[in-house]
């Protein structure tokens, strides 16, 4: 076997130099892999919220050009890199192949299922064949290949849990963990896109550690995402308003909050243009998460000055440390959030 880069910069095939998400093409062969790589035979794509909207948008809905656009997507990139909003997804498949330099050093062995926790925006990626595009949860079964690095991140899908709803919520993983990570005691929490995916798991999250002297407040995009969370009851208020509304979202969270605005605000919505409405929400030396991969830098940065407001902003990283552990383990303690789960995604 060839001997291949940690960061999989030998499947780069330009611009030179660059590492496998920014890069324009990668090698997609899957009939010879490097000495560190895992081959993956593919059962399903996950495609990330912003990215799968995005391309349901400009197919007009119909499944048939979806399927034309992701083909095309991969046919020029050699990856699932969304040309208009740079993001991906992830993956569920089985371990086909493990490189001799990896043999030893991985817990992986072949014939385990696994979802990757690193974007398809930056994996190698063939897809023989679309089998069956579910709209509503952001998933493509396909029948189809995919390379993992050496430095890629994974998750053994465990026997306690149905596949696809495993997969749903391991695709959002980051956000929760986050939430753990970012939310104390006490404080007030914004989470934008509160009934969605990542946003319930959020909004769990973030009221355990709020905890009784806090407030979870959940904005919502429509009734039907409300009423889902509502039903939780895992949000101290809940709102519908237009996240590309800034103003009068302000005024809300000034109403509900006295006046003195949230400590933590989280985004987890998958449009553009939600920038200011999660900064103008947020108190001076507070923190907004934006978890959205329809940020935009510029306009968060540029927008936050204009307005004088002093706030800590954190991109989404979709990796924090436990991640996977966090995220599935709120579907086994709590049977309310896996029933829904399980009835939309599962």
């Amino acid at each position: 076997m060839k001997k291949g880069n940690r960061y999989g910069t030998h499947r780069v095939i330009e611009p030179k130099g660059v590492l496998p998400q920014p890069a324009n093409k990668i090698d997609n062969n899957m009939d010879e892999i490097y000495d560190n790589e895992i081959l993956i035979d593919v059962q399903t794509l996950n495609i990330d919220s912003a990215s799968f909207t995005d391309i349901s948008q400009r197919a007009g809905g119909d499944k048939t050009k979806i399927a034309e656009i992701m083909l095309d997507i991969v046919a020029k990139q050699g990856k699932h890199r969304n040309p208009w909003t740079g993001s991906g997804g992830m993956l569920l498949g089985t371990v086909e192949k493990i490189g001799d330099a990896l043999v030893g050093k991985t817990d992986l062995k072949v014939g385990d299922k696994i979802a990757t926790l690193v974007s398809l925006s930056l994996t190698p990626l063939r897809i023989d064949k679309i089998k069956e595009i579910r709209a509503e949860v952001d998933q493509v079964d396909i029948d189809g290949k995919a390379i993992l690095f050496e430095s890629g991140i994974y998750a053994k899908i465990p026997s306690d849990l149905p596949e696809k709803l495993a997969l749903s919520a391991l695709d959002v993983a980051g956000a929760p963990a986050q939430t753990a990570k970012l939310v104390k005691p006490g404080d007030t929490v914004l989470i934008i896109g509160a009934g969605g995916k990542s946003g319930m798991l959020c909004c769990y999250e973030a009221k355990k550690r709020a905890g009784v002297t806090g407030k979870v407040i959940g904005l919502c995009g429509s009734p039907k995402s409300e009423k889902r969370i509502k039903e939780l009851g895992f949000c101290d208020v809940t709102f519908v308003a237009d996240a590309k509304s800034p103003v009068p979202v302000l005024e809300e969270i000034e109403k509900i909050t006295n006046g003195k605005l949230c400590d933590v605000t989280i985004n987890n919505v998958n449009i553009p243009d939600t920038e200011m409405t999660s900064i103008l929400a947020t108190k001076d030396d507070g923190l907004v998460y934006f978890f959205s991969m329809a940020t935009s830098f510029t306009k968060a940065a540029l927008g936050a000055e204009g307005v004088g407001k002093d706030v800590n902003m954190i991109i989404g990283n979709g990796y924090t440390k436990g991640h996977a552990e966090i995220t599935l383990q709120e579907l086994r303690e709590c049977e309310a959030l896996r029933k829904v789960f399980t009835e939309l995604y599962a």
